[in-house]
């Protein structure tokens, strides 16, 4: 087994693509693996981090017309970008999909979406198998149960795959706080999708700009 470690194994924005998979109403709504709400808070998060870091992003959705579509706070994150409806299960055996990815000429394929065990799963292990770089984004997919996420993410890391959240993919991008050009659109992703360390964040800036009183001693 080959181990993914050393600096250029960390995701770089310029050589990442996201897939967000069937974000979808009927989908949701047997989510049990995680809190609904923080799904839909996580994978729009995610799409904004790849917005802010140029991040190409695939959207697609598997037989809209009967489960939903994707969900709006990702939709509204690109406005008038094609969301690829698929009747394969597996979005790796999805032409479009694919071609569309490989357009792109990134080599560092994330991938997040629902359910984790199948919709998931299947593409992440075709891909790695045809030799792309996978990382899978945990906290924005979920599955139909505890037991089928978890397992899937063990079948995921013994097929190859690299397991993020997407926080720590988000930081992974922006890597150095000199780099000034994304800083604060990340600060702003913090505040409205990070909950405590956004509202620490805000704390942070209050005390920063807070007058020291001139009884302080």
């Amino acid at each position: 087994m080959s181990f993914r470690n050393g600096l250029a194994s960390l995701l770089r924005p310029e050589d990442s693509v996201l897939v967000l998979i069937d974000h979808q109403p009927y989908q949701l709504a047997n989510l049990n693996s995680h809190d609904p709400h923080m799904v839909v808070n996580n994978s729009t998060a995610l799409a904004k981090a790849a917005k802010a870091f140029g991040v190409p992003t695939i959207l697609t959705s598997v037989i809209a017309d009967r489960g939903g579509l994707i969900f709006p706070q990702i939709t509204d994150v690109f406005p008038g970008q094609e969301v690829i409806d698929r009747t394969f299960i597996n979005t790796w055996q999805d032409r479009k999909v694919v071609d569309a990815v490989k357009a792109t000429g990134r080599k560092q394929l994330i991938i997040a979406g629902l359910w984790t065990e199948i919709c998931v799963a299947m593409p992440t292990i075709q891909a790695l198998g045809e030799g792309w770089d996978v990382t899978v984004v945990t906290d924005a997919s979920g599955g139909t149960s505890v037991e089928a996420h978890e397992v899937a993410i063990q079948r995921m890391i013994a097929a190859g795959a690299n397991m993020m959240t997407w926080l720590a993919v988000a930081s992974e991008w922006q890597r150095d706080w000199a780099r000034t050009e994304h800083a604060a659109e990340l600060s702003e992703l913090l505040v409205q999708h990070a909950a405590g360390s956004g509202i620490a964040f805000l704390w942070e800036q209050q005390l920063l700009n807070t007058p020291v009183s001139s009884t302080a001693r």
